[in-house]
């Protein structure tokens, strides 16, 4: 099993979710979250005051999927995510090693 971290522009968030939902991912989860990469924030202006946003509003899209789906759910988050311009986003992959269900005790495979 796999566990994929996705942070992504905010308003891409429902195509990503549809994405996923198509090759029969379950269940994510999503928190709004702030950073910045290579943008390094920017500077807005505000009543005639200049400012720095330094951490940029981002969604991070947490799901566990199955080995046998990982390249297929990363290029479904990609293709949804991808606006071709910076801060798009990035994708992290970890293995997951134990799930449990607290409901039903159910787990592995099962769990997810």
């Amino acid at each position: 099993m796999k566990f994929i971290t996705a942070i992504i522009k905010p308003f891409k968030l429902d195509e990503v979710r549809e994405a996923l939902a198509t090759l029969g991912v379950s269940g994510i989860t999503v928190t709004d979250v702030k950073g910045f990469g290579r943008q390094k924030g920017h500077t807005e202006l505000y009543r005639g005051a200049e400012y720095v946003v330094d951490f940029l509003p981002k969604v991070k899209v947490e799901v566990a999927v199955m080995a046998v789906l990982l390249d297929q759910a990363i290029e479904a988050i990609q293709k949804a995510a991808q606006t071709g311009k910076i801060g798009d986003g990035k994708i992290f992959v970890w293995d997951l090693e134990q799930v449990v269900r607290i409901r039903t005790g159910e787990a592995g495979e099962a769990a997810v």
